[in-house]
């Protein structure tokens, strides 16, 4: 574990080096053990360390970067990284998870951060049963809008595929195509401020029959390509499925609680 550990942590770092060298413009770091639940002083949930916390950091001290943002759409709060990053203004913290499924005191909707790191946390808890639909209306009412206003140098993803439709630890209902959109989204994000530069770092997922489709999903969208391998679901299935494609009453609700603390720290678009 001490050596796995100390490899998946240096991987992430090295991850960042070679988006900020310009080597690559994205990268996806397959590491384990996962990192986002480690706390600056124990392990914590699968955890040993914080791999995302530490490339963020790294890229503060090494390359003076004041404008990092990390989003964690795990089906958990990445509970560590929001330690870490409750009182500093520089790193943006966004995490969409399910609500009340673990680590209950942190990703609290009305967490925003701390001191100076006022309004630098986001965390958008969505309720049980949230899919596709759910997540794309998170990103466009609030996580794009504030992405924009922050204009992050560097873009890290806390990358969990257990908000997936078959998993077993979670109970959110993400295809594929939810996972494809999204990586869209961040891809964008990057774009317009980041100079492209975006580090996808592999953290939950515990569908074996499921999470490794969303997981090549992301990787081909990151790559601009797509195969069409039969997945496990037939797409006829899920698409009869209306979290797939609505965003119903109980999660227009959670995203509108989200928004409204959110107002008081960035500037957001009335929702309709």
């Amino acid at each position: 574990s001490w050596k796995a550990s100390l490899l998946a942590a240096g991987g992430v770092m090295a991850s960042v080096d070679a988006v900020m060298e310009g080597d690559v413009r994205r990268v996806f770091a397959n590491v384990r053990p996962p990192g986002h639940h480690a706390m600056s002083d124990k392990g914590m949930g699968f955890c040993i360390f914080n791999n995302v916390a530490l490339a963020a950091k790294y890229a503060q001290t090494r390359y003076g970067l004041d404008r990092i943002m990390i989003l964690d759409w795990d089906v958990h709060v990445g509970n560590g990284t929001q330690d870490a990053f409750h009182d500093d203004p520089a790193v943006l913290f966004v995490s969409l998870h399910q609500d009340q499924l673990a680590f209950h005191d942190h990703g609290q909707v009305d967490q925003t951060g701390i001191g100076t790191g006022a309004g630098f946390t986001v965390n958008i808890p969505l309720p049980p049963g949230s899919g596709d639909a759910a997540y794309e209306a998170a990103f466009e009412q609030i996580v794009r809008p504030i992405a924009e206003q922050f204009s992050p140098q560097l873009v890290l993803i806390s990358a969990g595929q257990d908000a997936s439709v078959m998993d077993t630890l979670g109970r959110m209902c993400v295809t594929t195509e939810g996972y494809r959109r999204m990586t869209h989204s961040v891809i964008d994000i990057a774009e317009r401020s980041a100079n492209g530069r975006l580090v996808v770092v592999q953290e939950g997922g515990y569908s074996e029959v499921y999470a490794p489709y969303c997981t090549l999903a992301i990787i081909e969208t990151l790559l601009d390509t797509r195969t069409e391998l039969p997945e496990p679901i037939p797409t006829e299935k899920l698409t009869i499925q209306p979290h797939t494609y609505e965003v119903g009453s109980s999660q227009q609700a959670f995203l509108a609680r989200a928004h409204s603390i959110q107002r008081d720290h960035w500037s957001l678009q009335d929702l309709t």
